[in-house]
């Protein structure tokens, strides 16, 4: 009401503040202005796009905002006992007419489109009196019919008559300057004009007032004040346009939330369904078992009852899981989300440990599995022929020959005083200045490298726990795309407490991207923004080249983009080139960041290269960075202390990097040679075998599509054939390893001898027929499994799923690799602590009153 009845100013807004403190709603009256201001750039916003509020809604105040912004009367003040009271004076053309005079008069643009704009401003009141209307200033009082007017009117009637000279005499008008610098003619002065329009010699009034106008622009205070007004417009518009973007951002970020909860919902639904599915199947294996009918395949231990059975699934029970369940537990048990690592309070802690020793321990444990095993059962062709080929770990098999004979020659032999002292955290500069000149050589770097901005430690890993910890504070993030060389996750969290960000590449090839799996600079961005909605600090960005285990090269636009969109976000980026000379084929060519003209931003540019892959001495522990950051070189230096390489080691290091005949004339060549042999091998094997992959020139690594060798696309049939390659006795690594975010893709590493190849392949391929007969067997006896399903009972029916569950008819169903499965998908995620009985009994009594009863039954 206040706004469709009055102009708006500052007691406008206290009036609506006094009648909100009425009601208990407590604002100031400069609240009340910024509320209003929002609502009419929402309005503004919607009108001008002619869009609908969201949700198809119709807000109350938009009939109001058309009247107010459209038609707004002007209003007049006459003094009445003493106070002020506002009229209603000029309606209809009476209202266009002021605002014409009032553009044509005052500014020289139409100010009619933004009616908001022409808000007069009134003086504050007395803070002694408390009267809600407004006293508007001495030049807006009028007095209708006062002596002054009429004299003036006098004067100017017998002039217009008479022609006379004192026709052109200046008149001065009183104007009113507001706060927001515009310029107003008096409504008194208005309002006259309006009533002496009939009355006999108003043309010459007309005429008096045009020359005067005409006399005024040639004031240099007019054009000065003009500019002033028009700089005044403008800067206002720039800010209601500010305003608008400001508010646009806020709704697209708030769209964005609402769309990551929805799909975290889904996500916490689709966990819940699949945790139901395998609850049902064993509830029918339990009850065909108790029913003692000839058709179950498991018998029941004896002695376990249901609620064991229930304990052994939240993981509580101490004894009874096959032995089947205990070896898939530790690789089940690791959970890397998005942006945070495990909860030490979903697995059984240690006493003996602190929360970050627990969390050290869980990592270890799902981590070390596979490998753990290889080295109990090692593959050995004259004593263990039955041992675990290992396919999963990324070493370099091809060259231990030229390798051991390089390293035993007499230039390496030598064991000098300071080798056996401690050395510069650094590294020994001799070995350093060997480093530069090193990179410099086989980066292409456009310039000689500089041996103080290299850094020596004992492997990369220990560069990557180094720079987070000096980059991150805890609890920051850093961004990756994957799939990723899993390492990374526990190098940069176990120390420093730092979080990974992941933004996730899949095998599709839409918009932009041209080939699976692709890293574009619109998915970094996606992936960093979201981090950002959710709290989440990101400090820096990795990037792998060549990619592991992809195998992917990027050219050097590529890294162009890459950078330039750190620098743009002022991230820092960490550079690993561990596999830069194991580009085994000609036509494939590799840009090392080094060798850029010109990097975005050198002092957060930190590139890593170890002898570990390129060398085939995975053994030895050396890793080199190379940063221009002395802030970042003092940083990690102070953490060489703990990541020192020891003297001989350095000597021999320098040594063979020194040797460049030798690396370039035979170890390179033959090295290579023997990659794209044993890579061409592999390849063609699974090109026999039907099996999609990545066909790459790069690293030790094939990465493979198995994805129809699963009966669900879900990551615990991942996991479950990668135990059905352990347990015949080939090492692999599952896409879970590398944070893949499809199920169904494995990495193999063919980097090995040609025997070792054959055998590993021929195993490999008894396990892919053995599966693909099983999938086919299940295909014929879906209609016997779907006959099964008509004839369950209601309560089946609710929670039964015929795709997810094996026949029973087949008799292969095992209680206790369901009971594997459940417990996979409880510790997955944070079911459990989210529905627990106490939190059901409260929420919904009904159902919880149910399941006590059958709790009570059995």
């Amino acid at each position: 009401m206040e706004l469709e009845s009055c102009l708006r100013n500052q007691h406008v807004f206290n009036r609506i503040a006094e009648v909100l403190r009425e009601k208990g709603i407590h604002r100031t009256g400069d609240q009340c202005r910024e509320k209003i201001k929002k609502m009419k750039l929402e309005y503004r916003r919607i009108k001008d796009n002619s869009k609908a509020p969201r949700g198809g809604r119709t807000w109350k105040f938009y009939e109001v905002m058309d009247r107010v912004l459209t038609s707004r009367p002007a209003l007049a003040y006459s003094s009445l006992s003493g106070s002020m009271m506002a009229q209603q004076v000029l309606q209809g053309s009476m209202v266009e007419s002021y605002h014409h005079q009032f553009a044509s008069s005052a500014l020289p643009f139409g100010h009619s489109q933004h009616p908001e704009l022409m808000e007069i401003k009134c003086e504050e009141v007395n803070s002694d009196e408390h009267c809600l209307t407004p006293e508007p200033p001495s030049s807006m009082s009028y007095q209708q019919g006062s002596p002054e007017e009429h004299e003036m009117e006098r004067a100017f009637l017998e002039r217009a008559q008479n022609d006379s000279p004192i026709s052109r005499v200046e008149i001065p008008i009183e104007t009113s300057v507001s706060p927001s610098g515009f310029s107003e003619p008096n409504m008194a002065n208005a309002s006259r004009i309006q009533n002496v329009v009939p009355r006999p010699g108003f043309s010459a009034l007309h005429r008096l007032r045009k020359k005067r106008k005409g006399q005024r622009v040639k004031d240099p205070l007019d054009d000065l004040l003009l500019k002033t007004l028009t700089s005044q417009r403008a800067m206002e518009e720039r800010f209601l346009q500010m305003e608008e973007r400001r508010f646009q951002r806020d709704l697209d970020v708030e769209e964005r939330r609402m769309q990551l909860e929805q799909r975290r919902f889904e996500l916490e639904r689709e966990h819940e369904f699949r945790m139901f599915n395998v609850f049902a199947q064993m509830l029918n294996i339990l009850k065909q078992s108790h029913s003692g009918g000839s058709s179950s395949s498991v018998a029941m231990p004896r002695g376990l009852d249901f609620s064991q059975a229930l304990s052994e699934i939240a993981g509580m029970g101490g004894g009874g899981g096959n032995l089947q369940e205990m070896r898939a537990r530790p690789l089940t048990e690791r959970r890397v989300d998005m942006h945070g690592f495990c909860n030490p309070s979903d697995f059984q802690r240690s006493p003996y440990l602190s929360a970050r020793g627990n969390i050290a321990n869980i990592f270890r444990g799902s981590t070390e599995e596979g490998y753990k095993a290889y080295h109990a059962d090692k593959y050995d062709e004259d004593k263990n022929p039955n041992g675990i080929i290992n396919f999963g770990t990324s070493e370099n098999k091809l060259c231990f020959d030229l390798m051991s004979k390089r390293l035993t020659q007499t230039d390496m032999n030598l064991m000098e005083p300071p080798l056996l002292q401690y050395p510069d955290w650094k590294g020994h500069m001799f070995l350093r200045e060997e480093v530069a000149r090193f990179l410099t050589y086989y980066c292409k770097a456009p310039a000689p490298l500089k041996a103080e901005n290299v850094i020596v430690l004992n492997g990369c890993g220990s560069l990557f726990s180094a720079l987070a910890t000096v980059l991150c504070d805890p609890g920051e993030a850093v961004l990756i795309a994957t799939p990723f060389y899993g390492g990374i996750t526990q190098s940069v969290f176990l120390y420093g407490n730092v979080k990974l960000v992941y933004a996730y590449l899949d095998s599709k090839i839409t918009g932009t991207s041209t080939r699976p799996f692709q890293l574009t600079v619109e998915k970094l961005e996606k992936a960093l923004q979201d981090a950002r909605a959710e709290g989440v600090t990101v400090r820096a960005l990795i990037l792998l080249n060549p990619q592991n285990p992809l195998g992917d090269i990027y050219s050097l636009s590529e890294l162009r983009d890459y950078l330039e969109f750190a620098k743009r976000h002022e991230l820092h980026v960490i550079v690993d080139e561990i596999y830069m000379l194991s580009v085994f084929d000609e036509s494939a060519t590799f840009h090392s960041v080094l060798g850029m003209d010109r990097l975005p931003d050198p002092q957060r540019t930190h590139v890593m290269w170890g002898i570990s892959k390129d060398f085939a001495v995975s053994g030895i522990r050396f890793g080199t960075l190379y940063t221009e950051n002395q802030d970042v070189a003092n940083a990690v230096a102070s953490l060489c202390y703990f990541h020192g390489v020891c003297g001989p080691v350095q000597h021999k290091v320098a040594q063979l990097l020194r040797d460049r005949d030798w690396i370039n004339q035979v170890y390179l060549r033959a090295n290579h040679a023997r990659l794209k042999a044993a890579h061409t091998y592999v390849t063609d094997e699974l090109k026999t075998l039907g099996v999609p992959f990545l066909n790459r020139n790069a690293g030790f690594f094939v990465w493979i599509d198995f994805r129809k060798y699963l009966r669900t696309g879900t990551f615990e049939e991942e996991m479950l054939l990668w135990r059905r390659f352990l347990d015949n006795k080939v090492l692999l690594s599952c896409g879970k390893a590398f944070e893949c975010s499809e199920p169904g893709w494995f990495r193999i590493i063919f980097a090995d001898k040609t025997h070792r190849l054959q055998l590993g392949m021929q195993r490999i391929r008894k396990v892919l027929e053995e599966r693909e007969q099983e999938i086919l067997a299940e295909e014929k006896e879906q209609p016997c499994q779907s006959d099964q399903d008509g004839k369950a009972d209601s309560t089946d029916e609710v929670i039964f799923v015929s795709r997810h569950q094996e026949p029973t008819c087949a008799g292969s169903s095992n209680l206790g690799d369901l009971i594997g499965l459940l417990q996979q998908q409880m510790r997955s995620s944070d079911w459990l602590q989210k529905n627990t009985a106490e939190q059901f009994a409260q929420e919904k009594p009904e159902i919880y009153d149910v399941f006590s009863k059958l709790v009570g039954k059995q």
